[in-house]
Formats: C-alpha cells, sequence, structure tokens
C-alpha cells in the first residue's frame, strides 16, 4: 500500500505502522474523502497489559487502544483525558507512561475502581488493613443475596462493607482501604473460583436475584455449599494485580497520581478543565443502548453505598442514532474547548447492529460540526479466540473484534 492516503498530519506515525495497513478506504465528510485504514496495530493477545489493568469493566477496550496513541501523540507531562472513563483504561495507562491522568465519567464506581490503581499500596500494607477488619461483626444485610452466597461468606462481605462505608463516613478511609474496596466491588461475582459467589455472569455483568436462581438450578450448585474466604481472595487478586509493578512503574505513579483529577458528571459539561489544557483524548462513548451500564452494576453500587437508580438517570443510553448523535456532538463540542490546539482526540466506536451501522461514518462529522477537524479513521480488525462465552463467541471459537477510530485535531 502506498503511503499517499495518510494525512500529512500522521506523518508522525512511524512506518512500521503505517506498514500495518492492509486496506485503505475513504470516508465522504461535507465533499471531502477521509481515508479509513484498516489494518492490526495492536497485539491480539489476551492479558498483554500491565496486570494493574485487571479489574473487569463492561465494554472496555484493551490498554494496548489508548497506549497506541499515547505513545505516538503524547509526551511526558502532558494532559491525556477520557470523558466516558469507566475503569479508567486510559488513565491508568497513560500514568503508567508519566502522562498526567485526568477522566470523567457520571458513574461514581470508575473513580472507585480507578484512584487506588493510580497509588497503590504495597502487599503488606493490604495485608495489615485486611487483618484489622472485624470479620465476624454481626451486620444486618438488607437485601436478599442468598442465591449468590454461602451464609458465611456474605456475613463476611457485609462486615467488610459496613468497615469501608463507616471508614468513609469517619473521613478516615485511607489508600489500603481504597484498595480493598476496589478490589472487593471487581471479586463480587464471578465466573471462576476466585470470586466471592458462586458461579455466574462474568464480573462485569451482574445478573438479577431472579436470574441467579435460574442459572444455580440449572446447573444444580447450592450457594450453601460454596464458602469462599473474602480475606483470603482479596488478598491472591491484590497480588495478582502488583505483580508487574516496578520501581520504575511507582516512580511515574508517586510522580503523576498527586495531579491526577477524576471528575463525576456529564461528559458535556465540564467546566472544572480549563480550556485548552488537553494534549490528548482516547475514550469509547456509551453506545447505542447497547450495554446497561447501571444494570450491571447494582450490586456494586449497593456494596459501594451508591443509589444504583440515580445513576442510571444520569447515564446516558439513548434508544435512537439521533438521540446518541445529539449526545455526541455535546461532548465533541466540550472536546473541542479542552483540547489545546494541535492536541488530538482519538474517539473509539464499534459498530451496531450486526454491523450495518458504522459509528466512526456517523461521528466523523459530529466532530467536524462541533469545530474539530478529522484527519482519519483507524479500523484494528484483529482475529482473536474468546475465552468466555459472550459476544455470540463461544468459548475457545474464532471471533473478529474491530475498534473503529476516529482521529480528530484540533487545528
Amino acid at each position: 500500500m502506498s503511503a499517499d492516503p495518510i494525512p500529512e498530519s500522521l506523518t508522525a506515525l512511524p512506518e512500521s505502522d503505517r506498514g500495518r495497513v492492509e486496506r485503505v478506504e475513504t470516508v465522504a465528510i461535507d465533499g471531502r474523502e477521509v481515508p479509513r485504514l484498516v489494518g492490526e496495530y495492536w497485539a491480539a493477545t489476551q492479558r498483554q497489559s500491565h496486570s494493574l489493568h485487571e479489574v473487569s469493566y463492561r465494554a472496555c477496550f484493551k490498554a494496548e487502544l489508548p497506549r497506541f496513541f499515547i505513545e505516538r501523540w503524547s509526551q511526558p507531562g502532558d494532559v491525556v483525558y477520557d470523558p466516558f472513563m469507566g475503569r479508567g483504561t486510559t488513565l491508568l495507562e497513560a500514568a503508567l507512561h508519566g502522562r498526567v491522568p485526568l477522566g470523567n465519567d457520571v458513574n461514581p464506581l470508575a473513580g472507585i475502581l480507578l484512584r487506588p490503581r493510580l497509588d497503590p499500596p504495597g502487599l503488606r500494607e493490604v495485608q495489615a488493613r485486611l487483618a484489622e477488619i472485624e470479620w465476624d461483626r454481626a451486620v444486618e444485610v438488607e437485601l436478599d443475596l442468598s442465591m449468590f452466597y454461602h451464609p458465611e461468606t456474605l456475613a463476611e462481605i457485609a462486615a467488610l462493607r459496613a468497615h469501608l462505608l463507616g471508614r468513609e463516613r469517619e473521613g478516615r478511609l485511607d489508600a489500603a482501604d481504597r484498595w480493598i474496596r476496589m478490589v472487593a466491588t471487581n471479586r463480587l461475582t464471578g465466573h471462576s473460583p476466585g470470586f466471592f459467589s458462586v458461579y455466574t455472569m462474568p464480573p462485569n455483568q451482574a445478573v438479577t436475584a431472579e436470574a441467579q436462581a435460574k442459572i444455580n438450578e440449572r446447573r444444580g450448585q447450592r450457594p450453601a455449599d460454596a464458602y469462599k474466604d473474602v480475606r483470603a481472595l482479596i488478598l491472591r487478586k491484590s497480588r495478582a494485580l502488583l505483580r508487574d509493578l516496578t520501581p520504575a512503574d511507582r516512580a511515574w505513579l508517586a510522580e503523576v497520581a498527586p495531579r491526577a483529577r477524576v471528575l463525576c458528571g456529564d461528559a458535556r459539561e465540564t467546566r472544572e478543565i480549563a480550556d485548552g489544557s488537553v494534549a490528548l483524548v482516547v475514550t469509547s462513548p456509551p453506545f447505542l443502548n447497547v450495554v446497561q451500564y447501571a444494570k450491571d452494576n447494582w450490586l456494586r453500587c449497593w456494596f459501594n453505598g451508591i443509589d444504583a437508580q440515580a445513576v442510571a438517570a444520569g447515564i446516558t443510553s439513548p434508544r435512537s442514532l439521533e438521540e446518541w448523535s445529539g449526545a455526541m456532538l455535546g461532548a465533541l463540542r466540550e472536546l473541542r474547548r479542552v483540547v489545546r490546539p494541535g492536541g488530538w482526540v482519538a474517539f473509539e466506536v464499534g459498530d451496531v447492529d450486526g454491523g450495518r451501522l458504522l459509528l466512526d461514518e456517523v461521528i466523523a462529522p459530529l466532530g467536524e460540526e462541533a469545530g474539530l477537524v478529522c484527519e482519519a479513521i483507524l479500523v484494528n480488525e484483529q482475529e482473536f479466540t474468546k475465552t468466555a462465552n459472550c459476544w455470540g463467541v463461544r468459548n475457545n471459537r474464532k471471533g473478529t473484534n474491530t475498534n473503529r477510530i476516529v482521529l480528530l485535531t484540533r487545528q
């Protein structure tokens, strides 16, 4: 393939990356043709990322995606922003590369899942705090969660929840507490022995109590027969998350974490962010009613004392393309304000409706309407083998994963 279709502004892309482009398509935007460069830009292998990323969240992208743009379109010390941060993949990857993380999400769980990983305690600190918790404390649970947990496991979860919420009310929640809260939030339910619950859906999809009762019946499993040691599982997951953490990583995190900011609000109104202060945005917005973020996180919200219904009310879940486009235009206009001249926006979207609707062709003209310039669309297309039964691809079956990234710049 000739390099001619690649805009001059993308010449900073290394030759090795340009060589990964397998085909070039064009998309017409307001009378001009924008190149859509299809190829495989980062590895498809699972768990290639830093171990600190191994926190489950629905519809999150791999760390390789933000890393690709962070390494090429920002420098150490630059502010890297994600207005729909989710579990904070972009922010954590930015911090590990010496960039200043800035994030926003309407769901307060986002900050709970990210902040402790920007300032991780040592394993001994975690062990010491776990030893201080009153695990045999009797705490009433207002929900019937018997379909998920052994009675003793549920009692330990309730005691931990009471400890954390109490420390938060008293203003005494520290780094060790926040870490334990993050890990426990991630371990509440799942489909392997490393979770507190009996077998259920993956941890980023908490099913309803009624649905779990049906899963138990279908699998012939009894929560009363499946005690899980909450403290031991938290320590085990902590050890796994900290596995790749090096002194160099801790040095970067120590330098940038104090300057990190995590907002909780509407991505269309982020007045806390100064005009022209962001070097790079890497984000992926809520898709067209494909993912029910609040519904999937009801149990995590309960554990953290968060009103799930209030969260749901604040999350954009448009049911039509027109509604979604309006919401995205508002977010893009706000990005136009906060991105500095010469800065970049990598806006990742997917395809919906069985591939019949390509959202990159929607976002590109919206970006231009917002005052940004669409330089290119990168499509990362790769084959993979699923290890979980989701996205319509069964375990150990091959599928194709596609990331569509609209690359916009402020001139």
